[in-house]
């Protein structure tokens, strides 16, 4: 059998598919940078322009297997189709099941697998869901409805597993800026509550904290660097720094590590930053 060890899951977005006018020198540092963290489950927003060359040479050189690369449902023009992209890798986990969900609802994707690790065996007691997602970048209300989609797994729920992980891309800030004028107003409204007479409030966080409120868990706010951000590095006229990739967890144990991964080339890659969760998916579950 299999010997038994945590789980990593990651969770990236890879700025416009890692493709540079025609270069795709950027997706080689990226592939090479996640090659080195060896994820179990892999998660990967803005696939823009992906074919299924691009896909398969991924794959392969992580040693993983597709699960899913779902189309986003809104397109912006004259930008290539987008992807959302769950891959697995099939020495450590396997595949029991997996669907594309919230069609018609995600401006992105949503999608769900059900996984049983190999050092489980035939056991379904081990088996766990994971969502991997990119959520609106519209505004706060879209984001919100998108998220309720999840929220009743954020306990037990008839039929699936007690288990779960919930990863991508959620656009949701977990603060407020030191200062709203470090933003071009042209893209407050995205991060911002739009109050009834159209004017902008507080920062909008309420597609988290439904999630939260649901009884999801957010595995940064006990880590060893809950203020990191996953933003904030790239445009040098939005210097905020935020966190609005995650990984939640359902069910499961306390985690073993949690941790957004930085560093300077890192930063050259995207604008967004891959966050890393190692946990025990075998270990007793958390009513």
């Amino acid at each position: 059998m299999t010997p038994h060890r945590p789980l990593r899951a990651i969770t990236y977005n890879l700025l416009l598919g890692g493709l540079d006018a025609g270069s795709d020198d950027r997706l080689r540092a990226q592939v090479e940078m996640l090659a080195a963290l060896a994820p179990d489950v892999l998660c990967l927003q803005e696939c823009t322009g992906w074919t299924n060359r691009h896909l398969s040479r991924v794959a392969d050189e992580l040693g993983m297997m597709l699960v899913g690369m779902v189309p986003s449902r809104v397109r912006r023009i004259p930008s290539p189709p987008n992807f959302t992209v769950l891959l697995i890798r099939p020495s450590t986990v396997r595949l029991m099941d997996w669907w594309s969900v919230g069609e018609g609802v995600f401006h992105h994707a949503l999608i769900m697998a059900r996984l049983r690790p190999v050092a489980a065996g035939a056991n379904p007691d081990d088996d766990f869901l994971v969502f991997g997602t990119h959520l609106s970048w519209v505004d706060g209300s879209v984001r919100l409805g998108e998220t309720r989609m999840v929220t009743d797994y954020g306990g037990a729920f008839p039929g699936v597993p007690l288990k779960k992980v919930f990863m991508g891309d959620l656009n949701t800030p977990d603060r407020e800026p030191g200062s709203w004028s470090l933003i071009p107003q042209f893209l407050q409204s995205r991060y911002r509550l739009v109050l009834p007479d159209g004017s902008f409030g507080d920062v909008d966080q309420r597609a988290v904290q439904v999630l939260l409120g649901s009884g999801w868990r957010d595995p940064q706010v006990s880590s060893a660097t809950p203020e990191a951000a996953s933003v904030g590095y790239y445009y040098p006229n939005e210097p905020v720094l935020w966190r609005i990739d995650y990984i939640l967890v359902s069910g499961l144990p306390d985690v073993i590590s949690y941790a957004i991964h930085d560093t300077p080339d890192l930063r050259k890659y995207s604008d967004h930053l891959p966050v890393i969760l190692d946990v025990d998916v075998m270990a007793g579950a958390q009513a």
